[in-house]
């Protein structure tokens, strides 16, 4: 598949290949590069989270939600 069939994909299956993609990199999370940029924002939203700032969303409740705006 090359970046024009993935530009005429429609926002589902975009989402689904996002998914797919995700799910194979954290198989092996030994191979994934340390981002530093990335460990700063999980710190900064831990904190949010800790201080209450933060709303929690059951995982599967946001998956559904998100899905349904492209459906």
């Amino acid at each position: 598949m090359n970046i024009t069939e993935l530009h005429n994909l429609p926002a589902i299956e975009k989402l689904k290949l996002i998914e797919a993609l995700c799910g194979d990199l954290v198989s092996d999370e030994s191979n994934l590069p340390n981002l530093s940029w990335h460990e700063t924002e999980l710190k900064e939203t831990e904190e949010k989270f800790l201080a209450g700032d933060i709303e929690v969303l059951d995982w599967q409740d946001a998956k559904k939600a998100l899905r349904s705006q492209f459906e």
